[in-house]
């Protein structure tokens, strides 16, 4: 069984798409772990705020069929796919972490560089695995989020219940 580490993240329509996507990865991945939800404003663009977190499953999918459940997951949310990214979404769905792997590939990274760039996804990772330490600098996610600029990345957790995407 592999350990996986998923970044959800809405800025349209942002309680169903968040829902709805809980409903999916339970359905694809059993029984899943979700962090607290972050509101955070959206990075590199003008547009809506952002809802993010971040969801914990283990799976006996390889990589390559994970990453094809999370598209498909996206996909049946509308996700309208750009050239750049810079831009708003239904849903974004971006595999952080398969186990320990370090990979990197034309097509995917990891672990995923958003770890360690963007509070909407550090946070929520090291609420859920804040012991866990990251494959290449060894560093624990609650120790990385400790360190995090902040003021430069703010973030406001919100109440969200899990729940009501049974």
């Amino acid at each position: 069984m592999a350990e996986i580490f998923v970044s959800l993240g809405s800025n349209i329509d942002r309680d169903h798409h968040l829902c709805r996507a809980a409903t999916a990865l339970r359905t694809t991945f059993g029984k899943i772990a979700f962090s607290p939800v972050y509101e955070s404003a959206a990075v590199g663009f003008d547009g809506p705020p952002f809802y993010n977190a971040v969801a914990h499953a283990e799976t006996d999918l390889d990589l390559d069929a994970v990453l094809d459940k999370l598209r498909r997951i996206e996909d049946a949310q509308g996700r309208v796919r750009h050239a750049d990214s810079f831009h708003s979404r239904t849903l974004d769905l971006d595999l952080l972490l398969y186990d320990d792997l370090v990979l990197e590939t034309p097509t995917v990274a990891l672990p995923r560089d958003d770890i360690l760039r963007f509070a909407f996804v550090a946070a929520p990772l090291a609420d859920l695995a804040a012991d866990r330490c990251h494959p290449v600098s060894g560093v624990r996610y609650a120790d990385l989020w400790a360190g995090f600029d902040r003021s430069a990345q703010p973030l406001t957790r919100i109440a969200f219940d899990w729940t009501t995407a049974a």
